[in-house]
């Protein structure tokens, strides 16, 4: 069995099923794998182009590849269906191996007593927790910018942001830090790095993934899913972490509602038949919005080559700024969550929203505000407002699932981002459609569908990401719908480093 890797570039785009395969061969070994994989992070995240997506490695991760070479050396048969994967997860999610910080300087060094639900799943199933990504801090904007680990850069446009709030997970994902990634979504934030880096990412129904173990924003809309270079791997990582979990009692609904493998669903023909809706009104009319407009014609073009019949469909019900200000619930169910939560970590004297803001070791310029609100908030379930704000969902669902069923649809679709991923120093993330799915609970895929035309800043343009919303559960559609997309358009490109420094 071979037991290195002679340069960190041959692991660039690798999938699951293609790392195993030359596992399976005896061309590569787990130890090699994550030798490669760390080499990649010492290039390019912290030197050269400075990306800041990781900040905390596992220093067990070289000693679990080796437990998994001698399994696989004596048994000659991988330990599981993630055997050697290396996974990137988002430092919100609690991991023993490494501190779990949200990205905040008032929490640094800080502990989880034990797994999330989602960490032990994978490394369950042989897979190597490798790292723990930047995020925009505690998950509570869209610029991936924290005051532990700085501002997370685009790699395919270094003065962009790339997306967030998981943009630390997407960045890896795009450059092959990692096999895959892990994220959580509250509004945008699986999907937006998901656009902005090219590649997929999955919100899941709410109930199919356990949120035990990771840091929350509100139990209303926080989702955990993977950020992947490929539909086929998505599939991959969600066959292991979907499932009940009595930790999180949300879960049962999935009972009854998983296939056999997600992976089986994959299917190149799935397009076909599919009554599929191009959602007018998550698409925008100015100047800013022209080249993502272009690209989503591209993509119903695309999808209508497959088979599917395309739908106009529009429902001024669903403009997303006003989603926004008029449904989210994330202020009136943050403090009481966050603080649980804050218990569960050795983080010294930080127990409360108010010690937070009195240690100052937070990003003041983008939480300020919001923090502030939030520990105003004593007693949300007599609060007027948040009470209508649930009413209204509940509402919004409804006439959701009812716009379908009118135009007999299969699945919506629409950019998730309406313009380019926004600058860095640019202020907040803008025009994102996230919100959807995140108040209606329904699972949302984002695929890659497109670049901006190329520019100095951007030698092969700005990735440009769709959406494809489902109803309750509808992964397998999902996941075969992105599938069969990927294989006609095959968008997905990595950065170019032509322009890099070092």
């Amino acid at each position: 069995m071979a037991s290195s890797v002679s340069t960190p570039c041959e692991i660039e785009e690798a999938t699951i099923a293609g790392l195993q395969r030359r596992i399976l061969a005896g061309e590569l070994s787990s130890t090699a794998l994550i030798d490669a994989y760390l080499a990649r992070i010492a290039r390019w995240d912290q030197e050269g182009p400075a990306l800041r997506s990781v900040l905390a490695l596992n220093p067990a991760a070289r000693a679990r590849a080796a437990e998994l070479d001698s399994a696989f050396a004596a048994e000659g048969r991988l330990t599981g269906p993630l055997h050697g994967v290396a996974v990137a997860v988002k430092d919100n999610c609690d991991t023993v191996d490494m501190p779990t910080t949200g990205g905040a300087l008032a929490l640094k060094g800080a502990r989880a007593r034990s797994e999330s639900a989602v960490t032990r799943k994978l490394a369950g199933a042989g897979a190597v927790i490798l790292a723990k990504t930047n995020l925009h801090e505690f998950a509570l904007s869209g610029v991936t910018a924290s005051s532990l680990g700085g501002q997370t850069r685009n790699p395919y446009d270094l003065t962009r942001t790339p997306g967030g709030s998981s943009g630390g997970s997407g960045v890896a994902a795009a450059m092959s830090f990692a096999t895959a990634a892990i994220g959580t979504d509250t509004v945008n934030s699986i999907r937006s790095p998901a656009s902005a880096n090219c590649l997929v990412g999955l919100r899941p129904t709410k109930g199919l993934v356990s949120r035990a173990g990771i840091m929350p924003v509100s139990e209303s809309q926080d989702a955990v899913g993977p950020i992947t270079r490929t539909v086929a791997d998505a599939a991959r990582l969600l066959d292991v972490i979907a499932g009940y979990d009595p930790d999180d009692p949300v879960t049962a609904r999935c009972l009854g509602k998983i296939p056999r493998a997600y992976a089986d669903c994959l299917d190149r023909a799935a397009l076909k038949g599919r009554r599929i809706g191009v959602f007018r009104t998550l698409m925008g009319d100015a100047p800013r919005h022209r080249e993502v407009n272009a690209a989503m014609a591209a993509a119903a073009r695309a999808m209508r080559d497959g088979g599917a019949e395309i739908v106009e469909v529009d429902d001024p019900a669903f403009d997303s700024d006003a989603l926004i200000e008029n449904f989210d619930v994330q202020k009136w169910e943050f403090k009481r969550a966050f603080e649980a939560h804050l218990q569960t970590l050795s983080n010294g004297s930080v127990r409360t929203i108010d010690a937070l803001l009195a240690s100052g070791g937070y990003h003041r310029e983008s939480l300020h505000d919001f923090l502030t609100s939030a520990d105003g908030v004593v007693a949300p379930d007599r609060d007027i407002d948040y009470l209508q704000r649930l009413a209204a969902r509940r509402r919004l669902r409804d006439r959701l699932l009812g716009l379908m069923a009118a135009h007999g649809l299969d699945a919506l679709a629409y950019p998730l981002q309406k313009c380019l991923v926004v600058p860095i120093n640019g202020g907040g993330q803008i025009d994102r459609n996230g919100i959807v799915a995140a108040l209606t609970g329904l699972p949302a895929l984002t695929v890659p569908m497109g670049f901006s035309a190329p520019d100095a800043s951007a030698p092969i343009g700005v990735p440009m990401g769709m959406d494809l919303l489902a109803r309750p559960f509808d992964e397998p559609l999902l996941l075969g719908l992105g599938y069969a997309f990927e294989q006609i358009t095959r968008i997905r490109k990595p950065p170019s480093r032509d322009s890099w420094p070092g």
